[in-house]
């Protein structure tokens, strides 16, 4: 028998939040990058040579080619999350689950749907602040897979252009939690109908730094598609509890999910092993998709999870981070939705959107 989530009290909310959270992209993160020479390379070989000396970093260090000729001024605009304002965090759910579930000591959301291609798909935000996006979009795709057992891709660009000043500023950066409601709201239509990749592969907004959001239409590039019938909705909004139990769990029961973090100067130098921050200072806040978690074989509890940097960038474009300690904010700013049948009930049926999960 499955057992059901339970929702925090709204006042241990936002004393389980209040704090953490609100260290993304703080004016304390503003006032050190002030001090920073914005273009300048972010990439240095004497904070690669500082990680790999060290026998306690327990992570590798590289140039990596997809960052070889950024500043850290244009590293710093794909760290595009926001801080949700302090009400939100009174009006969130926040989803618990059972203890008594028991997971396993390692987990990888690709093997465990190895039916679901959008799981192991590793995209590129290109030079846009779109990574709060990214998370979301990627992470209901997913979940349409391991729900429904529907191998769809959906356009981050519908998220991007036409959330508007309800998400953000779009490749200026955006909020989860109001990602994840307009997902459940007006929903995204297909990749297909609005890609956020041209035909050369090259992500827009374009492949040069120009950082302009793409402008909302609401039109599919098809003809033969129609834009209302091509979306696809998330049920609500929610938080994870930032206990790594609960965290697993939720991951476990119903697929990947969206957590942001705080990214410093090493970050963008990972190639491999579990990483921690070690050196350098605040850049922004980044949004990801969390696939799973293990132990090293160094005994380090880790979390898996898939960036949208292409695969040029770390160990194939994934990246493992210290699990258990809240490394750089991982674990405070978990959020999902779970996927609806509404406009897909042709393809899916005698499904109850509410199945497995309840609040």
């Amino acid at each position: 028998m499955k057992m059901a989530p339970t929702i925090l009290p709204l006042v241990t909310l936002f004393l389980a939040f209040s704090v953490s959270y609100l260290s993304i992209g703080d004016a304390e993160t503003d006032e050190k990058l002030n001090g920073l020479k914005l273009n300048s390379h972010i990439l240095q070989e004497s904070i690669a040579k500082q990680i790999n000396e060290n026998p306690e970093a327990g992570w590798e260090a590289a140039i990596n080619p997809r960052f070889s000729n950024f500043t850290v001024g244009q590293f710093k605009r794909l760290l595009g999350v926001k801080q949700a304002p302090k009400k939100e965090l009174l009006s969130t759910p926040v989803v618990t689950h059972p203890k008594s579930l028991k997971l396993p000591k390692e987990f990888d959301a690709r093997a465990a749907w190895s039916q679901c291609s959008t799981i192991g798909k590793i995209l590129d935000q290109g030079h846009c602040g779109s990574c709060w996006a990214f998370g979301a979009v990627e992470s209901l795709q997913d979940r349409f897979c391991s729900h429904f057992d529907m191998n769809i891709s959906l356009s981050v660009n519908d998220l991007l252009a036409c959330c508007g000043f309800l998400c953000g500023a779009g490749c200026d950066g955006g909020t989860p939690i109001y990602a994840w409601r307009y997902l459940a709201h007006h929903g995204v239509v297909t990749e297909e109908c609005d890609p956020y990749f041209d035909q050369i592969g090259c992500s827009h907004p374009g492949c040069e730094p120009a950082y302009q959001t793409p402008k909302c239409v609401r039109k599919c590039v098809k003809g033969n598609q129609i834009w209302k019938r091509s979306k696809h909705y998330s049920v609500k909004a929610y938080r994870v509890k930032s206990d790594p139990q609960d965290i697993m769990t939720e991951v476990y029961k119903n697929g990947p999910v969206e957590v942001a973090f705080t990214v410093f100067e090493d970050f963008a130098h990972y190639k491999s092993g579990v990483y921690k921050h070690i050196t350098g200072s605040a850049l922004g806040g980044h949004a990801v998709k969390l696939i799973g978690w293990g132990t090293s074989d160094e005994g380090e509890d880790y979390w898996l999870l898939a960036n949208q940097w292409n695969t040029n960038w770390g160990d194939d474009g994934y990246f493992k981070i210290k699990r258990g300690t809240n490394e750089c904010g991982i674990e405070d700013d978990v959020t999902a939705g779970l996927p609806s049948t509404k406009n897909i009930v042709r393809e899916v049926t005698d499904m109850d959107v509410d199945a497995g999960v309840s609040f």
